[in-house]
């Protein structure tokens, strides 16, 4: 029963596939020749196609030139000159006078006194007496016993096998390749250079000495205090005399130049090759055999043995005895005397001296220099890009081509007649490399 019933099927599923084949087949019909003109007409679609255009856009940018311009700085320096004054210090003289005065001087005498006491001397005396003492001294003997074992014994053995292995043997090979290297040429210029050759020549001044108070008589015959202008004093000021030389002054400059030079460099590359050979294979096997050995056994056994020993005993004992012994008596008595000493004192006076010393002064000089500064510049050029457009194709399905209508359009009749389609609306986009559509392009900015 389940048997006919599974034939049912696939008999039904057989006449269905071959209704629809032929169906398929005529346009829908048992033949072809009941087709309608209006059923056998081939759908046709509109698809798009992607069309890449290449344009161009504008792109400015910022670039900076490298300009030196030249300047001049302040440099200060430091001139020291020479100046002279005269200043006062205090001296000390040391002197001395006589100075009489009476002291009192120590006299001493030595006598002596005998003097006796009673002191104990000791006596010292020696005994001996008996400590003797019993020990135990081991007595060492040497035996031998036999000891039978079982050891296993390796017994190497060596063989040779074949080993083959694939070794880079390097090949060393001579090129000869260029080299370029930058070299410093120097470049020798010559400038007028202004030089101050002048000196200092010291110049005499004088000025008038400092007012002293004197004793003067006025002519009603008595005497008064008037200021007195002392001596005049003498000084000498540096004064400069400048003397402007000009002179040539070479200077050398470096200037980077490139040198190509053809050097033979050595290049190792490796090249493969087999190697054989033979490696020699050591086995181990374990062999069983029997060892007798003969161990030494050594036993103790103990000797009861007496120690004489005789130990001193030392006894004082304290003897009386008298000691005299004579003491020296030392005694001090004081005698007046008259001494006469010089006593140093100091009177301090002024002394004039003169001091050079070095006075520094700043002399400005204009130092030349180069400061070398980025001029921007805008340059514009042109960057290509690419658009891309959605171009609309009307596309019709094959199948009836012979005689079934003609509202659609095949591949090869699109070929044949290459004008644009209309397009519908909103369909004719641009679509721009960033995947927005209508978009416009940005302009990079890049800094040197």
């Amino acid at each position: 029963m389940r048997f006919s019933i599974t034939l049912l099927v696939l008999a039904a599923a057989c006449v269905g596939y071959a209704s629809e084949a032929s169906a398929n087949g005529y346009c829908g019909g048992g033949c072809y020749s009941c087709c309608p003109q209006a059923a056998c007409q081939t759908p046709c679609t509109t698809r798009y196609r992607t069309e890449r255009r290449t344009c161009y856009r504008s792109v400015s940018e910022v670039v900076y030139d490298r300009q030196e311009v030249a300047c001049e700085r302040t440099v200060y320096d430091t001139v020291c000159e020479e100046q002279q004054s005269t200043c006062y210090r205090n001296v000390c003289v040391r002197m001395e006078r006589e100075v009489q005065s009476q002291v009192q001087r120590p006299v001493y005498e030595t006598s002596e006194r005998e003097e006796r006491t009673v002191v104990n001397r000791p006596v010292w005396e020696t005994s001996y007496r008996d400590c003797s003492y019993t020990v135990r001294r081991p007595i060492w003997e040497t035996s031998t016993r036999e000891c039978r074992r079982m050891v296993a014994r390796p017994v190497y053995e060596t063989s040779e096998r074949e080993v083959r292995r694939v070794v880079q043997r390097p090949v060393m090979e001579t090129v000869q390749q260029e080299r370029c290297h930058t070299v410093m040429r120097p470049v020798t210029t010559c400038e007028t250079v202004q030089q101050d050759c002048g000196r200092w020549t010291m110049q005499k001044v004088c000025r008038p000495g400092i007012s002293v108070p004197r004793m003067v008589c006025d002519p009603c015959g008595g005497w008064r205090v008037c200021m007195v202008p002392g001596p005049a004093i003498t000084t000498y000021k540096p004064v400069y005399c400048p003397n402007i030389v000009e002179r040539q002054v070479s200077r050398t400059t470096y200037q980077a130049e490139v040198v190509r030079q053809v050097c033979p460099v050595q290049v190792c590359r490796m090249v493969t090759e087999e190697q054989v050979c033979r490696v020699p294979v050591r086995t181990c096997r374990i062999v069983q055999e029997e060892q007798v050995s003969t161990v030494p056994v050594r036993t103790c056994r103990w000797v009861d043995e007496v120690v004489n020993r005789q130990v001193p005993v030392r006894t004082c004992r304290m003897v009386q005895e008298e000691c005299v012994r004579k003491i020296p008596v030392r005694t001090c008595r004081m005698v007046c005397e008259t001494v006469t000493r010089r006593v140093p004192y100091y009177e301090t006076r002024q002394e004039p001296y003169t001091v050079t010393r070095r006075v520094a002064r700043r002399v400005p000089r204009q130092v030349p220099y180069t400061v070398c500064r980025m001029v921007p510049r805008v340059v514009e050029r042109q960057i290509p890009y690419e658009t891309c457009y959605l171009v609309p194709e009307t596309v019709c399905q094959a199948g009836c081509n012979d005689g079934c209508g003609t509202g659609g359009s095949t591949p090869a009749a699109d070929a044949a007649n290459p004008e644009p389609k209309p397009q519908p609306q909103g369909t004719n986009r641009q679509l721009t490399p960033e995947g927005e559509p209508n978009s416009e392009p940005r302009p990079t900015v890049k800094s040197a």
